[in-house]
């Protein structure tokens, strides 16, 4: 890795510093129970006086591998041969963007009432409705926090994320409030009893894209798991959502979601499609203003 890029990798227990890549240097988080998880450890790592030498830095999770199929060379190599963007960030979970209307409306299906407390904290700090509403590309789907980034883009995105944050204590509801800090968020037991307040602040990455669009430009890279070839209807319920979106159709965003819900009742079940098919769908087609500069490559993956 040259001496302008760092990349820390996160390890939280002992045991785990045996799966560390060598391309990236450790990062020991041991102890810190600060339920931000990942955004504790970047602010830790943004007011180190070294950071703001480097042309870019990141810190993924002692999981990276695990997770992308990607080691950390094959990142520094990305990142070596497309320099000059303001972030390098990626999704390891492509049905996300072939399946969901955008990451928020995702959530529903993984965390209990989720859309209800995501309004609430979108009413209370004032993010645009349409990342919440929109029909989003896939370009903008960012499911993990594996992103790479110039020390000013960090410096705006936590700023963004404190403000965000900040509004919620005072504007929330106190049924709003509650449900915020409580483990419901993880009633299946995946992510160690986790708040939703880690899945609301994950998903602030592309609404932030969104309310910064013309200031950065964002290079979304491929993983092994972003490939959709061996999946041939994901691959093209992506492409359908992603040219209805471009085209501004409301026809084809139609055909889309009745396809979807074909692929779903298929995948899940009948009684899962009843259980989310309303939560999941918008009563409105609302179609995103002028997107952010983000270069991803998904002709690669097709």
């Amino acid at each position: 890795m040259t001496a302008a890029v760092r990349i820390y990798q996160i390890y939280y227990r002992d045991q785990q510093r045996a799966e560390l890549d060598s391309a990236f240097v450790p990062y020991n988080n041991i102890g810190d129970l600060d339920p931000l998880l990942e955004l504790s450890v970047f602010r830790k790592i943004a007011r180190l006086p070294e950071v703001g030498e480097l042309a870019c830095w990141g810190a993924v999770s002692w999981k990276f591998r695990q997770k992308t199929g990607l080691a950390g060379e094959d990142l520094v190599s990305i990142l070596r041969a497309n320099p000059g963007y303001d972030v390098y960030f990626c999704n390891p979970h492509p049905d996300t963007e072939a399946l969901y209307h955008n990451l928020w409306v995702q959530g529903e299906t993984s965390h209990p009432q989720f859309l209800t407390l995501a309004r609430e904290v979108f009413a209370a700090a004032g993010l645009p409705a349409e990342a919440l509403e929109g029909l989003w590309p896939a370009a903008l789907y960012a499911a993990a926090n594996y992103f790479v980034a110039t020390p000013a883009f960090w410096n705006d995105y936590l700023d963004f994320v404190g403000r965000v944050l900040g509004a919620l204590p005072e504007k929330l509801s106190p049924l709003g409030a509650a449900m915020l800090h409580s483990a419901m968020a993880d009633a299946r037991g995946a992510h160690a009893n986790a708040s939703y307040l880690p899945f609301v602040v994950e998903r602030l990455f592309s609404t932030f894209l969104l309310a910064h669009r013309g200031k950065y430009r964002s290079y979304k890279y491929l993983t092994e798991r972003s490939r959709l070839e061996r999946n041939i209807h994901l691959r093209h319920l992506r492409e359908m959502k992603d040219r209805a979106s471009q085209v501004r159709s409301e026809w084809l965003a139609s055909c889309w979601t009745h396809y979807r819900r074909l692929y779903l009742a298929q995948i899940h079940g009948k009684p899962w499609l009843r259980k989310y098919q309303t939560l999941i769908t918008p009563r409105e087609v609302c179609f995103l203003g002028p997107l952010p500069e983000i270069v991803y490559p998904v002709e690669q993956a097709a």
